[in-house]
């Protein structure tokens, strides 16, 4: 799969997980606005250089649905050469902050 199709394939999954989000009632605002504006890829790249985590995810860990989270998705293998291993560090970080277990 070259690069594209997997930009294509991180974009699908990450627009689902959104999507499953609202159906938990939750609308994470910012992030849908930072996905338009900048693309699925760039949004988690800028969301994971921030020194501290969104508050989607501490939102999704309340929920009990840290599977949602944006770091969990850039953590699976498909994705991991789409980010810097600093990057991929960081999604690491916060989520084991929080006792998730990758």
């Amino acid at each position: 799969m070259d690069k594209t199709e997997l930009e294509l394939k991180f974009k699908n999954e990450l627009w689902r997980t959104f999507e499953e989000s609202v159906n938990l009632r939750y609308v994470p605002t910012r992030f849908l606005n930072m996905f338009r504006q900048y693309g699925a890829v760039n949004t988690a790249k800028r969301l994971l250089s921030a020194k501290e985590p969104q508050y989607g995810l501490f939102k999704l860990w309340e929920l009990k649905r840290p599977d949602l989270s944006l770091e969990k998705l850039v953590l699976k293998p498909d994705y991991k050469k789409l980010f810097t291993s600093e990057e991929l560090n960081t999604a690491k970080k916060r989520l084991e902050e929080l006792g998730y277990k990758n």
